[in-house]
């Protein structure tokens, strides 16, 4: 029996709110909108980037949507190869994906960062190679659309039965409904652990051993 674990990247692996926001702000500016508030910014956070925006900015027209899209890309592109973008692994997450290898799970990722972005990041903290799948919004619709977790399963090998989906926002526990894969969720994230338990998570982790005890339970 095949078994695989799919983690959202940002707030569930790592901690990218800060550049995120900071991105946003410059992205918002270039488009010459108003700044908008971090607080939304971060519950944006795992939808695919043109989504985001459209909630974001609901009366900006077409125009400066696409200014401000461009420019979130080029920003965060700039501060990836001056070396000063900071996504902090959240403490123990390296150690939990070592331990759940060895104990025989296959693990993804599905996440609303680009292709580009997700490989730099699971290469800057040298945990790429421990990923089977991974799925971006660059080659599927934003979450919560089952999109990313059905070609994940399908990567894996795996049936929705045996798979868990890891997340801390309300889309990724929507998406893992969607596609019949058991959702937990993690209290570190963007969301609030009512808001996850609401939508239909088996459970909210506030520490990395209660994450794997789910994961295994």
């Amino acid at each position: 029996m095949t078994r695989v674990v799919i983690f959202d990247c940002d707030g569930t692996l790592v901690d990218g709110q800060a550049a995120i926001c900071d991105t946003m702000d410059e992205a918002f500016a270039a488009a010459k909108l108003p700044a908008p508030d971090r607080n939304e910014v971060r519950r944006m956070v795992g939808l695919s980037l043109p989504q985001a925006l459209r909630l974001l900015a609901p009366d900006a027209d077409e125009e400066k949507h696409a200014v401000a899209l461009e420019a979130y890309k080029s920003g965060y592109r700039e501060r990836r190869m001056s070396g000063t973008l900071e996504e902090p692994l959240y403490d123990g997450m390296a150690a939990l994906i070592e331990r759940l290898a060895e104990a025989g799970w296959l693990l993804g990722v599905a996440t609303g960062k680009s292709d580009r972005g997700l490989h730099a990041c699971l290469d800057t903290h040298g945990i790429k190679h421990r990923f089977v799948t991974l799925q971006t919004a660059d080659r599927h619709p934003s979450k919560p659309h089952p999109a990313m977790l059905e070609e994940a399963l399908g990567e894996a090998g795996a049936e929705a039965a045996n798979a868990v989906m890891i997340g801390d926002t309300t889309f990724d526990i929507e998406m893992a409904r969607a596609a019949g894969v058991r959702a937990i969720g993690v209290a570190w994230g963007y969301h609030e652990p009512r808001e996850l338990i609401a939508a239909g998570a088996v459970g909210v982790a506030q520490t990395m051993e209660e994450l794997e005890d789910l994961i295994n339970g």
